[in-house]
């Protein structure tokens, strides 16, 4: 237990390092914002690596790995997808519409890509950010109290309330710097923790026929690229929705944000390559320590809650503590890595929205940058309390929520409520403010409707639920913004 508070202290030091380093580098707003975009593409590539990780990944994808076996692997290839479409084909598009703009956050972007000259477009659009940004950073906090709570024997509620804390601190200080900063250096301990566990887990078990055998005895389905019953419809509507979670990469404000700091579009072909192999290796590594922990820590007939957690999500820090004992507290930091990483840089894009794009933009335009830099750091502790409270909500209302459910639909109500938007404001030259409305609220509000309603229809219910909100919310943003768009 000693070795485990010895390393995180460490982490926490280097993440309070990062911090006051950072806070040097603040002169402005957009050194606040956006880094200055000055970024690097080695920095900016880790830091949207590893705010889109979050806790889904080491917790949640993991877990689906120990319940799905092979057929979660599905999740590796959509999201890679959406990485590969979103740094190929549309980040160096909107590097340049953003720097002709000068934009420093989503909804400068869009307001200036649609001249929009009324304050409703950007005030709606920050506000929609702003709702399910706090649901996001919420899942979070609320995978923060689950792991202290499983790896360190904490009580939940301390574990949640120690993560708010840290991460507000580091984000305080400096801003987007430190998010981003931080961001390579949290990202760099998920990248040793995923690989190395896989590593050693294939040398205790000896070899890949082991594994297979293994997994046959336990379950077949688990080496079943469809899933349990084979090519059904249902397992088809799951594995869509598998997929379709890299639509989320399409435009997300947390992860374009990152475009908007790096310093030119040659950064962008350079670190294009890194992002595309850092999510595959990433999200495969995932995948197999699940499938890697059912095989040496379940025996066949056993309960899969009942050893490794509601959705198999402790499965990480159990399979680290049987295969690699010693490095058992790095994992617990490479967990809060995922975690911290993703909240630090979604309450930077919060107060943005909340301290630019509505208090400045509509109400005080003449606001000074050193009083608005001040006034966002305070903001970015309300947003955080409230997220904070959210969590704590849930936890006790849902106390059998999973942690990929909570996570994914946040990512999801950002996802359906953006990306539509940013596409098609890419790559539709006659798209309007009009389209861009539709599409938007559209969106927002498909997200709880194909979540909470349309998978309580009788027959066909049980199909949005598998697929999940994120696929049919997007689709219908997208027809909204074309057919508004013509009238």
């Amino acid at each position: 237990m000693l070795t485990k508070y010895i390393i995180l202290i460490c982490y926490f030091a280097g993440l309070f390092l990062i911090g006051k380093l950072a806070s040097g580098k603040i002169n402005n707003i957009s050194d606040y914002f956006v880094g200055g975009k000055k970024l690097g593409y080695w920095v900016v590539a880790f830091s949207s690596r590893a705010t889109g990780a979050s806790a889904w990944v080491l917790l949640g994808l993991t877990g689906m790995g120990a319940v799905y076996g092979i057929s979660a692997y599905w999740v590796a290839l959509g999201t890679t997808g959406g990485v590969v479409v979103s740094w190929f084909f549309m980040a160096s598009k909107f590097k340049r519409l953003a720097d002709q703009y000068d934009s420093i956050t989503i909804p400068d972007f869009l307001v200036s890509r649609f001249n929009s000259k009324g304050s409703f477009f950007r005030g709606m659009a920050a506000t929609i950010l702003s709702v399910f940004v706090v649901i996001y950073v919420s899942s979070q906090i609320d995978a923060t109290g689950t792991a202290f709570e499983t790896f360190m024997g904490w009580d939940y509620y301390t574990g949640a309330l120690a993560g708010f804390i840290i991460v507000v601190l580091y984000t305080f200080s400096g801003g987007f710097v430190a998010v981003a900063w931080s961001d390579v250096f949290q990202g760099s301990i998920m990248l040793f923790g995923l690989v190395a566990l896989p590593i050693a887990a294939i040398s205790t078990i000896g070899g890949f026929g082991e594994i297979t055998e293994t997994m046959a005895a336990i379950d077949p389905s688990l080496l079943n690229p469809w899933g349990k019953g084979g090519l059904t419809g249902e397992n088809v509507a799951r594995i869509v929705g598998f997929v379709m979670i890299g639509l989320g990469y399409l435009g997300s404000p947390q992860l374009f944000v990152r475009f908007l700091s790096i310093k030119d579009e040659s950064e962008i072909k350079k670190g294009k390559w890194v992002s595309v192999i850092l999510q595959l290796v990433m999200n495969i590594a995932a995948v197999s320590i699940g499938i890697l922990g059912r095989v040496l820590l379940t025996e066949p007939g056993e309960d899969l809650t009942s050893v490794l957690g509601n959705g198999g999500q402790d499965v990480l820090i159990k399979l680290s503590d049987f295969a690699l004992p010693f490095f058992h507290g790095l994992y617990i930091a490479a967990v809060l890595a995922a975690i911290m990483s993703t909240v630090d840089s979604l309450l930077v894009l919060a107060s943005s929205a909340v301290t630019r794009d509505f208090y400045q933009k509509i109400f005080h335009p003449d606001m000074s940058d050193a009083k608005l830099v001040g006034m966002s750091k305070f903001v970015t502790l309300i947003m955080a309390g409230v997220a904070l409270s959210v969590a704590l909500l849930v936890a006790f209302l849902v106390p059998g929520r999973t942690i990929f459910w909570f996570v994914i639909f946040g990512w999801s109500g950002l996802a359906a409520s953006f990306c539509p938007v940013m596409i098609l404001s890419l790559f539709w030259k006659n798209y309007s403010e009009r389209g861009a409305m539709a599409s938007m609220i559209t969106g927002f509000l498909c997200v709880p409707i194909f979540k909470f309603w349309a998978t309580s229809l009788p027959e066909i219910g049980i199909y949005f639920k598998l697929v999940a909100e994120l696929l049919p919310s997007f689709i219908f943003a997208l027809i909204a913004g074309i057919v508004f768009n013509k009238k």
